[in-house]
This record gives C-alpha cells, structure tokens and sequence, in this order.
C-alpha cells in the first residue's frame, strides 16, 4: 500500500540552520539559498563528537549572511544519537531499520529522471499499464472533462530487510471526478487497526506465524465500468499523442471507483475458496487457520501452519500478481520486530521523519508530551498560527498515535483546536514533538500471558476542559493480557458530577468490549467470561449494579439501562480498582513525569532503541 498523505508541503519553511545545527528548540522563517544537509536520522545514529561538523555543512555556514550566521554553534546539545541505539537488534533487523532510513524517496517525476533505478521504475509501470490494456490514447470527446494524474514514489523491501525493488505508481486525480458521470458507488472498507493489533495479541500468545503480501497493481485487477477519459501521464508526452488524451479501460489508483471494484474483485476470490467475511471488519476473512486481513492491497496472513499459508499463497498466485514479502516486518508505516520474548511494534522512522521534516531533530526533549499546568482553550489571547501547517501537523501525531498511547491525550487535546489555532496550541503540539525525541522508538509489545480475556479499563476526567467544561473519557482493552485498542475523547455532553462523567466513559469502554467480544467469537477464540470492566469510582459502580439515585440519572438513563442490561445478561462485571492502579489515567489527563511512566509500561509499552 503506498500513501502520500499531504503532498510535498513541508510543514514549516525549510532551512537546515534548525534540527541538529542549531542551538534554538524550533523556528518559523524562511532562510534563503540554504542547502539540504545529510539526513539526521541516518544509522547508526548521529555519532558526531562534540564540537564537530561535516565540511559541506560549515561551509554553508559560513557562507550565510553575520546575522545569522551568529548564534548557530557547530553541533546540538541534545543529538539524536545520545537518544536512540540500535545495538540491541538483531544484525538482520538492524540492517532492515537502516535501508528504511537511508533511501530518499523522490517527492516528483522530475527528480525520479535523475536517478536511475527511480527512471527504471517509472518505465516498469508504463510497460505494466500498456501490458494490462490500462488505455487507449484518443481525442476527448465534445462536453467531457479528463481527470488529471502524477506519480508517486516508494521503496518495497524483502523479508530480510534489503531493498526490493524501486517503486513509482501512476495515479489518477480522482477529486477531479463527477458523481454519476464519472463514478457510481465508491465504498470500500479498509482493515481496521484494532483488528490488526488483536490479531497481533493472539499471535504472540499462541505462536503463529505472521506473513505479508503485497499485490501487484491491485487495483488493475477491477473493471471500468464508466467512461473515463485522462490527461496524458507527465513525462510520457511526445509528438504524436500531442492534445490527446487516455480513455481508461481498467480502474486506476486515484480513481474514486477503484477501491471499491478492486476489494469486490478480492472478497470473490477469497469467498470462492471457503472462507467467510467477519461482520466485525469486512477486511478479515476466515477459514479456521489461516486468516486473511487486506488493506488495500497489503494482505496479511496469519495461522498456526506454515505449510497451510504456502498453500494460500499459491492459491492467491495463481489469481493476482503476488510478491511475497515473507515475514511481517513493515505494515502502513509500522516496525513489527519479533523475538522469542514476543513482538514489538514502533514507528521508529515515522518518527525520525517527523522530527526532521518540523526541524525538531536537535531540540530538548521532554520527559512527558504535556505539562500538566498548561490548560488549553480556544480564545487565549495569543498570536495566531499558520492553520495549515498545524493541521498538517496534528494529522501526522493522529497517525502516530496508533502505536502510541502515550501521546494519545495529548493529541487528542491539540486536535480540538484545527480551526483556529494559536501560539499557544502550537507551543503544545512542539512539546509533543520534543516527548518524542526522547522516546522515537517507544512503541507496543505484545507478549505470551497466563490471561484468557478481555480487560477494559475506562475513566473520566471530570469538567476537565476550561473553554466548555466539559468531561473526558478514557479506556483502553487488553485482549490475552495485552493492550489493543484505546481512546481518549472529550464527552459531547456536561456531566454535573463526576460519577456522571464516569458513567459514560463507562458505557463507550463496553461497547468496545462487546466489539472486540464479536471479532474474537468469529476468529473462534476461546474467552473467559465475563468480561471485566475496571472503574476507579465507587458511586459510578453502585449505580451500574443498582437501581438507586433515580432523580440524580435519569437524564442519563439509557447509558444505565445499557451496563445494567450488559451485567446482568453476564456479558461484563464491573470491578473496582484504586486511582493510582487505573491504567486509563494516562488517557484523560496530563501527568507528572513518575506516573506517566508507571502507567506506559502497564500499557505494555517498551523502547527496543532504547539508548540507555
């Protein structure tokens, strides 16, 4: 699956006298005529001594103007390899973490021409789209509108971690589309990484095997349907297809109908070889063992038989281009790392890319992602910002978040604000970004445990919010004793007490119980029952398993008869569990740096770069 999310927009003025070179924490002006330097998060880390700096950069420095030449010192107080190691991974994983880090992907096909293997690329998918009958070149037709297309640029990689192969995909500018001209029904599900996470879980507690697939020009696979018309692709211009353009026969990536016509494609085939769609995502299909979950055109392959998942593979071969990609090693932008001890999940390069696109590689880290006396609101008074860049930004930490329920919090406090940030919203976002210097590598572990069941933890902070007072909800779900879903949520409502507040992140922790409940009875799990909610407020608990305080609830009454139905039917019992044990804590409120810590490892969270 290859995803491009905002463009070529960086998301502040690009200038390399921030990051690792520069002794200020971040910067918003533009600096002229500055070249790009060496890639800071480049292996095994930026192990430059003290007081030292690469010839192309000091020269470059020394060409700036005084005025800013002044102040910038050869090196950064706080460099990033002081902050993440390699040493302990595996040589095979460690030269797998290094070729994700070194390639530079071209952002255009002007640059791709300068490089070789990226200009061979772009030939392999021309050669690959005339092969498949993709178009015909004609002229446009008298009141139709062609859809425009680019390209797009990734790295495929094989299981031991090498380079694969040079990728560039043609894709249509499908938002140029017209409903009911050029399209119909658009609809196609994608894996829900819940489900992924669970069947992580699993997989570490009963030793399955974990493969990756990847299909070849997966959406090629769908017929077209509707009369579709397209510019010619940039650099495929010459003299004889000169105002002409590309009728499509066959779906394209871009195409708003393609998705839909490709997943149709996928969910026939499977089906015709026995196994049943889950109603709790669409995009896991089982047949006993093994289990198929796709995203797009990532399919992930998970059972208990290695000669089953060869047979599947063949199986899959012989109706798609598959490659093979082995083991699961790097899924959506996501590091899995196995050993004997279990698997670990980070975002590692996510992040190092993140840090060095914001210019946030050489600031001081922080040791939490909020400071717990900063209370954010709407109309502080301060300078706005640039809304794009922060939206631009905030995105980014919400992708992040689905390895990192420590910043999950914080990110979902900043998101608040997208419409008309400040200075003061900004300075939040930088101090997440300044936590995630110093833990680039934190991410999830799932490990083999004695435990058979679902555990939900949920909890409120009561009026939290300043600007509304309004409350929010936490919880998060251990499935086989490890954490697989989470959210922090400012409620939609006031709670006028905070058993209220309690109640309701309550009533959302069981309708995720009962959704993950459903998801394992079709992957045929085995579960101790009841489920077990733990709630850190007495009074909330005596209302979920009594009738009492009726004048007090009933304006919250159907939340009530919910859990009071959900307990007595045996689906969940609700258990208290003391203030300083609540695992949910982390979800509703900012911390002090010894009980954000406590409570990341009950999460089940560790750091395999861990420097230290």
């Amino acid at each position: 699956m290859d995803v491009t999310f905002f463009e070529t927009q960086p998301y502040y003025p690009k200038n390399d006298i921030q990051g690792e070179n520069s002794t200020q924490e971040y910067q918003f002006w533009d600096l002229e005529s500055f070249k790009p330097g060496p890639n800071p998060s480049k292996l095994p880390g930026n192990n430059a001594p003290d007081g030292t700096v690469d010839s192309e950069l000091e020269n470059d420095i020394l060409n700036m103007p005084i005025a800013w030449r002044k102040g910038v010192r050869s090196c950064t107080q706080h460099p990033i390899g002081n902050i993440i190691s390699y040493d302990k991974l595996s040589p095979t994983f460690r030269a797998f973490t290094s070729s994700i880090t070194e390639i530079q992907v071209p952002q255009n096909i002007q640059e791709a021409f300068k490089y070789p293997k990226w200009k061979a690329a772009v030939n392999k998918e021309v050669r690959a789209l005339e092969k498949n009958g993709t178009w015909e070149i004609t002229d446009l037709p008298r009141g139709k509108k062609p859809v425009g297309c680019k390209w797009i640029f990734t790295v495929k990689y094989k299981a031991d971690g090498n380079v694969d192969r040079y990728k560039a995909r043609l894709v249509a500018k499908g938002f140029t589309q017209s409903y009911g001209i050029d399209y119909q029904e658009t609809f196609a599900p994608v894996a829900k990484l819940n489900t992924v996470r669970v069947l992580l879980s699993l997989a570490a507690n009963l030793d399955w095997s974990l493969h990756q697939l990847d299909v070849k020009n997966a959406f090629l696979n769908g017929d077209l349907e509707e009369e579709v018309y397209m510019d010619i692709p940039v650099g495929l211009e010459t003299t004889s297809n000169f105002n002409k353009v590309c009728r499509l026969r066959k779906s394209l990536y871009g195409l708003k109908q393609s998705p839909r016509a490709w997943f149709e494609r996928f969910t026939k085939v499977v089906k015709g070889y026995g196994f049943v769609q889950c109603q709790s995502d669409h995009t896991l299909f089982v047949k006993q063992f093994p289990v198929i979950i796709v995203y797009v055109d990532d399919i992930i392959l998970i059972g208990d038989h290695e000669e089953k998942i060869d047979l599947l593979k063949k199986l899959l071969t012989k109706e798609f281009e598959i490659k093979d990609l082995g083991n699961l090693k790097y899924f959506l932008g996501m590091e899995i790392a196995r050993s004997k001890k279990g698997i670990a999940v980070s975002q590692r390069k996510y992040v190092l890319d993140l840090l060095n696109e914001t210019r946030m590689l050489g600031c001081k880290p922080a040791e939490t992602p909020m400071d717990t006396t900063v209370k954010l609101e709407e109309s502080d008074g301060s300078a706005p910002v640039d809304k794009g860049r922060y939206q631009r930004l905030v995105r980014k930490l919400i992708y992040l978040s689905h390895t990192r329920p420590d910043i999950g919090f914080s990110v979902s406090v900043v998101s608040q604000f997208m419409n008309n940030p400040t200075k003061k919203h900004m300075t939040a976002v930088i101090r997440i970004l300044r936590y995630l210097k110093m833990t680039p590598g934190k991410g999830l572990f799932f490990q083999r445990t004695t435990k058979k069941e679902i555990e939900i933890f949920s909890d409120a902070d009561w009026a939290g919010s300043v600007t509304d007072r309004r409350s929010t909800s936490g919880y998060c779900s251990f499935v086989w004793g490890n954490l697989v879903t989470w959210r922090s949520k400012k409620q939609s409502v006031v709670a006028r007490s905070s058993a209220e507040a309690e109640f309701r992140a309550m009533a959302q922790g069981i309708c995720e119980g009962i959704w993950l409940n459903r998801l394992l009875e079709e992957l045929r799990i085995p579960l101790k029952h009841p489920m077990v909610l733990y709630c850190d407020n007495q009074a909330a608990i005596s209302i979920a398993k009594n009738p009492v305080h009726h004048d007090r609830t009933k304006h919250v009454e159907i939340d009530r008869h919910f859990i009071k139905e959900k307990i007595e039917e045996g689906v969940f019992k609700v258990s208290y569990t003391p203030t300083n044990c609540q695992t949910a804590d982390i979800l509703t409120k900012a911390l002090a740096r010894v009980n954000f810590e406590d409570l990341t490892e009950k999460l089940g969270m560790i750091n395999i770069y861990n420097a230290a």
